[in-house]
């Protein structure tokens, strides 16, 4: 089976037509991670001198350094390299669930002409990290999938019109399941439906190391100052959001960035950590990524919806294998924020929700009644 790997790439370049070199940027991406041109050197594989020469390369585009070298202490980013090291970040952490998608697809169609096991498990998804998991293992397993990304919505839309065989979308613990349930009500279907557990994960505000606008609840996106980042409108975490601001009885129009949003977890961290924002709403792991605080607000499930025959389906049961799987389970503990016990349960919509279903029947007695 073929694997399609799509890369983002970028570049600048002079009026004249001088370019910086791509490995410029990767070179200074690995200093930030790593501490020291020499530890950059070791991870890239190039030689300490060919490392200088292209940070000069680089600074003499600019007209400015790039690194700042003090004994004892290592290699400093300048100003300048920070930006294009927060840029890059942020093209990735933007592009990379599209480009995947695209991959995906275009492994389906190169499946299709070479008649290798046309047949794919399908899977429409909210963006997180326990779901790209299960995508890798199914990869290194040799099932066909074909993964899309998109918002909750979008996603159990997609199972209802036939689209894929299992649609990922997440439900907060507490007050506000029963809101959220009654959300996605209309592609739930409970006789037909069921629903695969794959992990819980922690939702909250991310803001930069230290917090300096002092941001630690809702109410505080709508102080004076205060610039946010949101995710994109359909998205379950934009939901959650305004579940949250509802509560807190702040209207979203007091928000300055409210209306701006990205389309990943990571997106939104990369923005805080670039300093275009002082805060966005989404998931811990991106945040620790990016060495941004995170203030922890809601603990939410990640789901798979499917159809009840669907479960026989041999991709289905080999995904619920790999979710039930001890590697499955301890690759998503590690993701800070997410926890997977039990990962690959699969349930009806009473017991996954027992309150909701209660009350969703009851209302459906009533107005038969009447």
């Amino acid at each position: 089976m073929h694997r399609v790997s799509i890369q983002p790439q970028w570049s600048i370049r002079q009026p004249g037509g001088e370019e910086l070199p791509a490995r410029v940027i990767r070179l200074l991406v690995d200093v930030q991670e790593h501490g020291s041109l020499l530890a950059a050197c070791r991870k890239a594989q190039v030689s300490y001198r060919h490392a200088w020469a292209l940070i000069r390369q680089g600074e003499a585009l600019f007209g400015a350094p790039l690194l700042l070298m003090e004994r004892g202490k290592g290699s400093l980013l300048t100003p300048l390299a920070e930006k294009l090291v927060w840029a890059d970040r942020r093209i990735a952490a933007r592009l990379s669930p599209v480009l995947d998608t695209l991959a995906s697809e275009l492994e389906v169609e190169l499946r299709s002409v070479l008649m290798e096991r046309p047949s794919s498990l399908r899977i429409h998804a909210s963006h997180g990290f326990a779901v790209a998991t299960l995508h890798d293992r199914l990869v290194a397993a040799q099932v066909p999938v074909e993964l899309k990304y998109g918002g909750s919505v979008e996603a159990v839309a997609a199972l209802h019109d036939g689209a894929c065989e299992l649609a990922g979308f997440h439900v907060p613990l507490g007050e506000f399941e029963a809101r959220t349930v009654a959300h996605y009500a209309p592609w739930l279907e409970p006789a037909s439906r069921r629903l695969i557990h794959v992990a819980t994960r922690r939702q909250g505000l991310m803001v930069a190391a230290g917090n300096p606008r002092k941001v630690y609840e809702v109410a505080d996106l709508a102080r004076p100052g205060v610039r946010f980042i949101n995710r994109q409108p359909g998205s379950g975490t934009r939901f959650l959001l305004d579940l949250l601001l509802e509560r807190a009885g702040i209207a979203p129009a007091r928000i300055a960035g409210y209306e701006q949003g990205e389309y990943t977890h990571a997106a939104v961290a990369a923005y805080v950590a670039s300093g275009m924002a002082d805060v966005g709403f989404g998931l811990e792991a991106p945040a620790r990524r990016f060495k941004l605080d995170f203030i922890p607000l809601q603990t939410e499930r990640y789901l798979l919806l499917c159809d009840e025959r669907s479960l026989e389906l041999p991709h289905v049961q080999q995904a619920l294998q790999i979710m039930a799987s001890d590697d499955f389970r301890q690759t998503v503990d590690r993701i800070s924020g997410y926890a997977a016990e039990g990962a690959g349960r699969v349930m009806t919509l009473a017991e996954a929700f027992p309150q909701p279903a209660a009350a969703a029947a009851s209302k459906r007695r009533g107005a038969s009644s009447r």
